[in-house]
């Protein structure tokens, strides 16, 4: 059972790895795009706050601004989503890293 398992992942491996190998090197990802320097200021803008909602003390205050605060936090969230992009993992590489670490 162990030398099934141990080939078929060995398998996936080669089957996971090939495709990427033989992909061109040479064109520009479409997704990576630069920040302008608008951009990368409201993205610091943003840090900013988020550091100061961070350093609140959320016992001192009443429910409502809580949930003001609470409110503006999601909105900072998704606009740094939308400005900073992000680095994202595919489901096949975890299958893999998943069947690495039951195997080993």
């Amino acid at each position: 059972m162990k030398k099934l398992a141990y080939s078929l992942s060995v398998l996936m491996l080669f089957v996971s790895v090939v495709p990427s190998a033989m992909a061109k090197k040479d064109e520009p990802e479409p997704n990576k795009k630069e920040l302008s320097s608008e951009d990368q200021a409201r993205l610091d803008e943003l840090d900013d706050r988020f550091l100061e909602i961070k350093a609140m003390d959320f016992k001192a205050m009443e429910k409502s601004e809580r949930k003001e605060v609470r409110k503006e936090l999601r909105e900072i969230n998704k606009e740094s989503k939308d400005l900073g992009g992000g680095v994202y993992i595919s489901t096949g590489a975890i299958i893999i890293i998943l069947l690495l670490i039951l195997i080993l």
